[in-house]
């Protein structure tokens, strides 16, 4: 039996050793008592990274049926995966799936095992599946809006719960002015309170934006003090980011335009006002094309878009934008199928996972693909927990007292349940 408790450092001393040019013969250290890795090899993994390409993570039997407007968020163990479209009656599940043409149904992906898993909910799970907002919070994921079929004559304005680790469903009892039943708004967490900006009613594009306060469960739709030439245009299908201090609009449309993310509209929720940020393009390309129906994450403060379609193509780049300098650059990744109406999440690590997405117009054809990036050269925790999991594929199979006797941390023993 291999002895692993020199494996894993304490997150207080990560910092000592992650550059590897102030202190070589750690690092080498480190690796070497870990498993059969020097350097050089190390060298070559964390160039690999800086590369920034998307690979595939999982080829198997058992995993969600391709499709379209569904939402995912992470933490560190796994990937979760509600609801989506998909108008091929086949590859929603034919007779089997009694939702059709969308998907009621919540899965994970297990990051550990590199497993899909059909969570068995409790409660009442919204019908409200496509274009919905979600986010997770602890660990709640919260879903808001959304549209059944037709589009824009089943829509949802509630804020439904699922605790994903008690797998169970509730409705979130809310007062006070709540959004229109709308779908492709966008949503995040700041402070304490939920803020929904954006959406359609299938009919109507908006530029509304509402706040949640997630103590008093109390909603109030928030008047901006600008004139209405001001506001941003109205939009679906457009992402936000945010600082603590401004929320910012990106991207989104309406079914004949996609906007231009050459400036961008800022909340500013000190001043309860609008603003226009001009950004700065990339030196050599420029800025990045308009799109709608794309997807977003954010570390700190820097801020990932990746595909989403212009009106004209599917797109396929990846950019980052950050929010001290407004400065965009583009990352020589490209996704491995173009897409738009895909979902992505970033893990707490740093690793974006993409899944699923219209990838033909003319054939209207999705897929179920998953892919990974790393966005940030990954800890050295992380980077030995990835080596351990290739090496010991069966690793999550062990007890808990075993898995503590080989010498992992109580967390690390938590990502593979």
């Amino acid at each position: 039996m291999i002895l692993l408790s020199s494996l894993f450092l304490k997150r207080e001393k990560e910092e000592e050793i992650l550059d590897p040019s102030s202190n070589p013969r750690r690092v080498h250290f480190l690796f070497s008592n870990c498993f059969p890795l020097n350097l050089a090899n190390v060298v070559v993994y964390l160039c690999g990274l800086v590369i920034n390409r998307l690979l595939s993570v999982y080829v198997g039997h058992r995993a969600p049926p391709a499709r379209s407007g569904h939402r995912c968020v992470a933490d560190n163990t796994n990937l979760y995966v509600f609801g989506g479209y998909n108008p091929d009656y086949d590859e929603s599940g034919g007779s089997e799936n009694e939702d059709y043409p969308l998907f009621r149904e919540l899965w994970r992906f297990h990051f550990a095992t590199g497993t899909w898993q059909q969570i068995r909910t409790e409660g009442f799970m919204p019908t409200e599946l496509a274009s919905m907002s979600a986010v997770l919070h602890g660990n709640n994921l919260l879903v808001f809006g959304g549209t059944g079929i037709p589009f824009g004559e089943n829509n949802g304005n509630d804020v439904h719960v699922c605790n994903v680790n008690y797998k169970r469903w509730s409705l979130l009892n809310c007062r006070g002015k709540k959004p229109n039943r709308i779908y492709g708004q966008a949503m995040a967490i700041i402070n304490g309170f939920l803020y929904v900006f954006g959406g359609t009613t299938g009919y109507i594009y908006s530029t509304d934006l509402h706040r949640l306060d997630l103590t008093t469960r109390e909603w109030i739709h928030l008047k901006p003090n600008n004139p209405p030439d001001d506001l941003p245009e109205e939009r679906y299908r457009h992402e936000i980011a945010h600082d603590g201090q401004r929320i910012y609009i990106l991207g989104g449309g309406t079914s004949w335009t996609s906007y231009p993310l050459d400036k961008i509209h800022a909340y500013n929720l000190e001043t309860n006002s609008w603003e226009a940020i001009t950004t700065k393009p990339h030196e050599r390309i420029g800025y990045p094309a308009p799109r709608r129906c794309h997807s977003c994450v954010q570390i700190k403060n820097a801020v990932f878009i990746c595909g989403g379609y212009n009106g004209e193509v599917i797109l396929d780049d990846l950019w980052k934008i950050n929010l001290q300098t407004f400065q965009w650059n583009k990352l020589p990744a490209v996704m491995p199928e173009p897409a738009y109406f895909h979902c992505a999440a970033v893990t707490p690590a740093g690793c974006m996972y993409i899944h699923g997405g219209v990838v033909n117009i003319h054939e209207n054809k999705r897929t179920g693909s998953l892919f990974k990036i790393w966005l940030v050269v990954p800890s050295l925790l992380e980077l030995c927990w990835e080596r351990l999991l290739k090496a010991f594929p069966h690793l999550a199979q062990l007890t808990p007292i075993q898995l503590l006797n080989l010498g992992l941390t109580q967390e690390l023993i938590e990502r593979l349940k």
